[in-house]
């Protein structure tokens, strides 16, 4: 059989083309002996490789298609094409080709298919269960598990539908063979995934560093000298490569300042629409660099890519690593630069206080479905001040555990007692701030920074690489000049935040009010100066809010000039009023006011708060904050005519906005052009 194998081999990906260690020895285990394996080997050893290899011998020895849970669709689509140099017939079960589904599954029932892709979402799908699970079952030649480090929520991507491969295993005909493959898996979380395979999933393990990865940490606090760096040395890089952010707006941010210094750099992440398109151009370096969030991550292969550049800090070394194994796979050299800022904590612990539901929530979830016949998740949110993407993880967690059942669009309690491991999510939780003091250590660490990696990784073979920064000398300068950082302070400045309308009421309705809102009630497109909190001008704004409870006047000169400049809001505004507050009564009012003069507009306080509500950013989800403002504010005086600015501090959830601009319009004013200082700070992540 090995010799087929090299000639399989020598076909698919050249004459010269030999094994690497340990590659042969792993389809041995599964072809041969049937073996359950997890491998460990570092990014770019060649893993999938020996996937299809596997597959194709199986299959040409009469064996049932091979089963490949991939967790990201770019994964999937790379993989989809690699299979093609073996001959394989390969398709996929995903969101993005229902209309695909049908074709597929008469294809597993014919036997057409040598390699399925799924999502592990799409294993508890109730598709799979009632139509691809039993054309497969029994019949499936090889389960694959890629980045089998997801399945232990000690690992630095866990991923709650992991867990419904354990049950697939379980049920799975003892001589199937199994290969779980990842790299970037430490002694903790190897031993978690071996517990969950079971007890004779056997282990392979190599060396986890790559030789051609130069690494440099650079510590620039202030995102305006980040982005000065990125324009001056991005052009000076080896070939094309990636730029990791923690936050959508952070990677749509990074690429419209590339963009205006002439650098190709598309932004990259969950909320974008054509991602192939864009791995695409990357991949036939027809851009710099993809700006990207996590979405572009595990498994993405480009051989070639020359470099990987952080804006910001990962939560730990083993995502860092994970993340710049993309680079220098097939390049003798790929340079790996770490720079580092303020807000790269403050967003982690984000990550790390929101990554598992409350208990509390979670209860609440399960008794509100207790005392109803089942509930849709809109009816629940109605009923629960929870967000919706924090509803989602807790109906997701509750599914998988058996505690609750799904039925088209109604979830329902089940007899399964639900018993919250609150001990586990304490220790995962202090583990996570383990491994962010450990990143934080790594970034100041002045010895190898790639034996220090690869220690974090309980590599045996550590040892230093005499190639990083620390090792050899810097790779890239260290500084930037005040001339750059200056046009990037100027830019953090004019980058101003959209306020899009609300065009219809939560489902359910609000206050008496339901369905679409009228176009003639509805406020226009508006804008806000900037992020709360962020650089630019979102520092300034928090600093105004909660210490010195009055907004600076270099705050009303910067609105002014957006409106008046920037902005230009037709048809053009006749007066100007504010969003009123009954705990700090003075704060907007004084602000709009002293707008109004500066724009030559007539200030009017129309608008009235006559119920003290909790602030929106205490409501979790729309139908909360619809409730939370429908009531709230009432008019107070004759309402001019004409078209308005509609005046806050900080937009959070736009239905304050919403309802003011609705009364408004309803009692006759003209055209309603929302303002703000600030949009409420986030932006979104793809690891939420």
């Amino acid at each position: 059989m090995r010799t087929r194998a090299k000639q399989l081999l020598k076909q698919a990906y050249g004459p010269t083309t030999r094994f690497r260690p340990g590659q042969w020895e792993a389809i041995e285990a599964l072809v041969e002996r049937r073996q359950r394996l997890l491998v460990v080997q570092r990014t770019g050893w060649g893993k999938s490789m020996v996937y299809f290899l596997a597959t194709r011998l199986l299959r040409e020895a009469g064996r049932g298609p091979t089963l490949i849970i991939s967790p990201l669709l770019s994964l999937m689509r790379n993989q989809l094409q690699a299979a093609d140099k073996l001959g394989l017939t390969s398709a996929t079960m995903n969101s993005t080709n229902r209309e695909d589904w049908d074709a597929v599954k008469q294809q597993l029932q014919e036997d057409a298919i040598d390699l399925l892709l799924l999502s592990p979402e799409h294993l508890g799908s109730e598709h799979f269960a009632t139509s691809v699970r039993p054309t497969i079952q029994g019949g499936i030649g090889l389960l694959v598990v890629d980045e089998a480090h997801c399945i232990s929520d000690w690992g630095h991507d866990f991923r709650p539908d992991y867990r419904r491969i354990v049950r697939v295993v379980q049920e799975l005909p003892r001589n199937i063979p199994l290969l779980g493959t990842t790299a970037t898996a430490n002694a903790r979380v190897v031993a978690d995934v071996q517990a969950q395979l079971g007890p004779d999933l056997h282990l392979q393990r190599g060396p986890l560093t790559r030789k051609s990865l130069r690494l440099q940490t650079i510590q620039l606090a202030d995102q305006a000298e980040r982005l000065a760096w990125l324009a001056e040395n991005l052009p000076h890089l080896p070939g094309s490569g990636i730029i990791y952010c923690l936050t959508i707006a952070d990677a749509e941010r990074v690429s419209a300042w590339l963009h205006l210094h002439g650098i190709d750099a598309p932004a990259y992440h969950a909320k974008v629409d054509d991602r192939p398109a864009l791995e695409e151009r990357l991949l036939t370096n027809q851009c710099k660099a993809l700006v990207a969030t996590v979405a572009l991550g595990m498994g993405f292969d480009k051989p070639d890519l020359g470099f990987v550049v952080h804006y910001q800090r990962p939560g730990s070394v083993v995502a860092y690593y994970q993340q710049v194994g993309r680079a220098g796979r097939a390049v003798d050299t790929a340079d790996a630069i770490l720079l580092n800022g303020r807000e790269d904590d403050e967003i982690q612990e984000y990550f790390i206080s929101s990554a598992f539901p409350s208990e509390r929530a979670t209860e609440d979830v399960v008794h509100l479905l207790e005392e109803t016949d089942g509930l849709s998740k809109p009816a629940i949110l109605q009923q629960l001040n929870l967000r919706d993407g924090q509803l989602d993880r807790i109906l997701k967690l509750l599914q998988i555990d058996g505690v609750i059942g799904k039925e088209r669009t109604t979830y329902f309690r089940t007899p399964h007692p639900f018993v919250p491991d609150r001990m586990h999510q304490q220790q995962v939780t202090r583990q996570r701030r383990q491994e962010l003091e450990r990143m934080r250590a790594f970034v100041t660490h002045d010895g190898c920074l790639m034996e220090f990696i690869a220690r974090e990784l309980d590599d045996p073979d550590a040892a230093p690489c005499g190639r990083c920064a620390n090792c050899a000398g810097d790779l890239v300068p260290r500084t930037v000049s005040e001339a750059m950082t200056r046009q990037a302070i100027s830019f953090l400045q004019r980058e101003h935040r959209p306020i899009e309308p609300r065009r219809q009421w939560p489902p359910g309705g609000s206050g008496g009010r339901s369905g679409r809102i009228p176009e003639a009630h509805r406020v226009e497109p508006g804008l806000a100066l900037c992020m709360y909190g962020d650089a630019g001008w979102g520092r300034l704004v928090r600093t105004g809010k909660y210490e010195a409870h009055r907004f600076d006047d270099d705050l009303v000169d910067a609105v002014a000039r957006m409106v008046a400049a920037d902005w230009r809001p037709e048809p053009q505004p006749t007066w100007v009023t504010a969003v009123p507050s009954l705990r700090r009564p003075d704060l907007v009012p004084d602000f709009a006011r002293r707008l109004a003069d500066r724009l030559g507009l007539p200030f009017r306080p129309v608008i009235a708060k006559i119920e003290d509500t909790p602030p929106q950013k205490e409501m979790q989800n729309s139908a909360q904050q619809a409730r939370n403002a429908i009531d709230a504010f009432a008019l107070a005086g004759r309402i001019p005519d004409g078209p308005v600015l509609l005046v806050d501090d900080i937009v959070d959830s736009r239905w304050t906005l919403t309802v003011c601009g609705v009364l408004l319009r309803e009692a006759g004013s003209g055209p309603i052009f929302p303002v703000a200082l600030a949009t409420a700070a986030g932006g979104g992540s793809d690891s939420e």
